[in-house]
């Protein structure tokens, strides 16, 4: 994933301040509250960095954040992010542990995630713009994932789709099939083949 460093601009596309509460959080875990106080520095945001978890910024300044972050840490940007996907599942199943009963394992989850999970999200936060998933089952262990976004987080969704193996204890084999979208990262087939 491409990102570039955006001043000021959100061009309609905004995010829930969850997000942004919970990247900080990841690294601050993961590098240190100075990294954390450097990169916010860095990307010389219009909130100046300073996030609540109901509010609502523009997805611009995450991917400021992430952008800086590389340049910080030397790790590549799609590493961070997809790294963030995991993180951000296993903050989401502590947070929502009911969305997880009666589910035996990850691609059962992913199937529900769409029609159910992403309507539940909608009513705790009506502003919200989920990506659009599609599933495809093509066997008790196989599957295909369509992402579609206005936003170039596909390598987001691939964390996330790790972070819901891990969660289960599964293995899964995971490939990943961009397609044009409406810009780089902005749409992908995922093909998901659990490892006994």
């Amino acid at each position: 994933m491409a990102a570039t460093k955006v001043k000021g601009s959100n061009q309609g596309r905004v995010m829930k301040g969850i997000i942004f509460t919970e990247f900080m959080e990841m690294v601050e875990d993961r590098f240190s509250e100075d990294v954390a106080e450097e990169i916010i520095e860095l990307a010389d945001l219009p909130s100046g960095g300073s996030y609540t978890s109901l509010g609502t910024y523009s997805h611009a300044e995450v991917l400021n954040l992430v952008t800086c972050l590389s340049q910080v840490s030397g790790a590549k940007i799609e590493d961070l992010v997809q790294a963030f996907g995991e993180y951000l599942f296993g903050r989401f199943a502590d947070v929502h542990a009911d969305f997880f009963e009666n589910v035996s394992g990850s691609l059962d989850f992913m199937m529900k995630v769409e029609d159910y999970i992403h309507i539940e999200v909608q009513k705790l936060y009506p502003e919200a713009n989920p990506p659009k998933l599609s599933c495809d089952r093509i066997a008790d262990n196989e599957m295909t994932l369509h992402y579609a976004s206005h936003r170039p987080f596909a390598p987001l969704a691939k964390g996330l789709i790790q972070g819901c193996a891990a969660w289960f204890k599964e293995t899964i084999e995971v490939s990943q099939e961009d397609l044009p979208g409406s810009g780089p990262g902005t749409e992908a087939r995922f093909h998901l083949v659990k490892v006994a």
